[in-house]
């Protein structure tokens, strides 16, 4: 993999402002920058605008003040998005959600067919493409959702806290299957999570935001190399980059409070 000082830039925002009604100030000269094939996580603290974050990416809102710049000019048209829900539509099969994202751009079913079972293949349900939501367990509804996301291979996939309401063991699983992903797509990956040790286990970029206002204050490199399994875990490495996210994770919580 690329060092991250190596990789070119994907996306800068530069001096972002977000104000919601009632002068509610969400992010403040909120600086950063994504290069190619990072998984950077944003930490922090509730409220502090993780999620505002993402959705000026996916350009579902507009800044108050400063620029998102794509560079090579592909924008919001070229990402995929897992939100804290799987958001599957009920009446419609596994295989026909993941369909959606080519639906909406006016591509056949027929045309795609294959693209559909390989994204289903990747996140182990291609033998549940009949299956409707309500037959699946939490835990495969996500898989579906991530499916749905990454299923026309964007460049960027943006993911928020989309393991939070899972119990422990299927989260730690889909952290494993999540890493698997990025690798066989190639993307990048912004991720919001509130859990230090997701961050590093995931992440070789991790940039804690502090609230009121929302603004980076730290960026953290998690320098182990790819792939990473289990026994990272529980390694004295692990437990090193996870005191240091804590560390800077209080200092947030601090300044915020």
């Amino acid at each position: 993999m690329t060092p991250i000082a190596q990789r070119p830039p994907l996306l800068t925002m530069s001096h972002i402002e977000k104000t919601f009604s009632g002068d509610v100030v969400a992010l403040k000269d909120m600086n950063l920058t994504v290069n190619e094939g990072d998984f950077l996580s944003l930490l922090g603290p509730s409220g502090c605008g993780k999620s505002t974050v993402l959705r000026l990416i996916s350009d579902l809102m507009h800044p108050t003040r400063g620029k998102i710049n794509w560079v090579g000019g592909q924008g919001s048209d070229d990402l995929g998005v897992v939100f804290q829900e799987p958001t599957l539509m009920p009446w419609a099969t596994v295989a026909q959600n993941v369909f959606l994202p080519f639906r909406l751009k006016g591509v056949s079913y027929a045309s795609v067919r294959d693209d559909i079972f390989e994204a289903l293949k990747l996140v182990g349900l291609e033998n549940f493409q009949a299956a409707y939501p309500r037959e699946l367990s939490g835990g495969m509804k996500m898989r579906v959702s991530i499916a749905r996301a990454m299923v026309t291979k964007p460049r960027l996939i943006l993911m928020d806290e989309p393991f939070a309401a899972l119990d422990e063991i299927t989260r730690f699983k889909l952290n494993n299957d999540l890493l698997e992903l990025k690798a066989a797509i190639d993307c990048t990956v912004i991720f919001v999570t509130h859990s230090v040790f997701e961050s590093v286990f995931l992440s070789d970029r991790i940039v804690v935001m502090a609230a009121r206002p929302g603004r980076v204050i730290h960026e953290l490199e998690v320098d182990t190399p790819y792939p990473r399994h289990e026994d990272f875990r529980t390694s004295a490495e692990y437990a090193a980059h996870t005191r240091a996210a804590s560390e800077a994770l209080g200092e947030a919580i601090g300044v915020a409070a």
